[in-house]
């Protein structure tokens, strides 16, 4: 038997109205915060950065495909490891579709992680994607937009996660190298190309559909303990 308060469904219809005041004014909340982020001043990338991908090696403009805006998900997937991250895979799970709708709106997308090229081939066929998917293992990109770590590149003190330093986080250095989730966004424009957003942590809660479901389920996350998520294929039973 639950133990959550029950009502008629007029005190119900009541509830829920003075809970939609609320709702409009986080939408009206996200609308300006969307603006905001809009507003952000642009940063010339000046470095090279080489990724390998499909279609050979290739520069970020070259990520752009013809494109005036870009968004990179940096996705966890370390040179060393045999599969990505099951949280990424989740994330993965909802944009592998949604890039095709991005695409035909000036807006590239491709995944990046440090894996070798075919590796990341490999699991995107084990997973059913789609979406672009680039190396950069290679470069220092992963490393420049704070997303990988390694004993190297913490030593150099520039490191940071999340806007903070990395000693506030939890990377431990018996942990490194360590690989963390993020995404970034750049604009191209009279063949410059420009950084202009990127978000990490629950910064990237929004783009991780599973979560904005179950935020509407009745026992909401329920996320006390993360293991009980899978890849889509480790499921025991499938629907």
């Amino acid at each position: 038997m639950s133990e959550h308060r029950t009502g008629a469904r007029d005190q119900w219809l009541d509830a829920r109205v003075e809970l939609l005041k609320a709702e409009k004014e986080l939408t009206r909340l996200n609308d300006d915060l969307a603006k905001q982020r809009r507003e952000l001043p642009w940063v010339r990338v000046e470095k090279d950065y080489a990724f390998d991908t499909e279609d050979g090696e290739a520069t970020l403009a070259d990520l752009f495909r013809g494109r005036s805006q870009l968004i990179v998900y940096h996705f966890m997937y370390g040179p060393t490891w045999d599969e990505g991250c099951p949280s990424c895979s989740a994330v993965a799970d909802g944009f592998d579709e949604t890039h095709l709708h991005l695409q035909n709106h000036d807006v590239a997308f491709t995944a990046v992680s440090r894996a070798p090229l075919d590796k990341l081939l490999a699991y995107r066929d084990r997973m059913g994607w789609s979406f672009p998917w680039a190396s950069s293992g290679r470069s220092e990109f992963n490393f420049d937009f704070n997303v990988s770590f390694t004993e190297e590149s913490v030593a150099t003190g520039r490191q940071t996660h999340n806007f903070r330093p990395l000693e506030d986080w939890m990377v431990d250095p018996k942990e490194l190298p360590f690989e963390g989730p993020g995404m970034s966004a750049f604009a191209m424009e009279d063949g410059a190309v420009y950084h202009t957003y990127s978000a990490y942590s629950r910064g990237l809660d929004a783009l991780w559909n599973m979560w904005q479901w179950l935020d509407r389920a009745p026992l909401g996350r329920n996320e006390g303990d993360y293991s009980w998520f899978r890849r889509h294929d480790r499921y025991e039973s499938s629907y």
